[in-house]
């Protein structure tokens, strides 16, 4: 199955970056209403504090912190990390078979290679909305360690999310210098 994913490739494109955009345009034109225009704590893509992660989730309040928990992360940010790494995974295997070198791999050891590239990504965005789920489900346990654990796993999905977009990069101007 992994190994069919990079046929559907422009099809997931258009999938990810249609759920992207919706949640994107949710962000800036609702979610920032009701917390006073500070950013999500996902869109800190280099963390927050402690202090900064109260000030959003204080500014919100319950009834803000039920429609995000609702609208995000019971709903959109179910799907779209597992969408997006299913994306990843087809651009990986899609630009690698522009390469001899991958090509001649065989078929199992490309799926492996793009599966560990994508994972852990995709595992840390899981962790990462669980425990801000859990801070908008019950504000008590809101507490600088619980903040900070938060930051650092925001922190480390965007970093794991660069590490297949840097290959497919890669295996994408490759795949050009090699056809040039």
């Amino acid at each position: 199955m992994v190994l069919r994913l990079s046929r559907h490739v422009a099809a997931l494109c258009f999938l990810s970056a249609a759920v992207f955009i919706a949640m994107t345009v949710m962000e800036f034109f609702y979610f920032r209403q009701l917390s006073g225009g500070l950013p999500s704590l996902d869109m800190r893509y280099f963390g927050f504090t402690p202090d900064e992660g109260m000030a959003w989730l204080t500014a919100l309040g319950r009834r803000g912190g039920e429609i995000i928990l609702v609208w995000h992360y019971l709903t959109f940010d179910l799907l779209f990390p597992a969408l997006l790494s299913l994306t990843l995974v087809s651009l990986i295997l899609a630009t690698g078979r522009r390469l001899k070198n991958f090509r001649v791999l065989p078929a199992q050891v490309q799926a492996i290679f793009a599966l560990v590239l994508v994972l852990p990504y995709t595992l840390a965005d899981y962790v990462q909305n669980i425990a801000v789920a859990r801070l908008l489900s019950d504000f008590l346990y809101a507490n600088p360690d619980s903040l900070s654990f938060a930051s650092a796993l925001i922190v480390t999905k965007f970093a794991l999310l660069a590490v297949p977009s840097i290959v497919i990069a890669a295996f994408w101007l490759a795949g050009q210098r090699h056809q040039n």
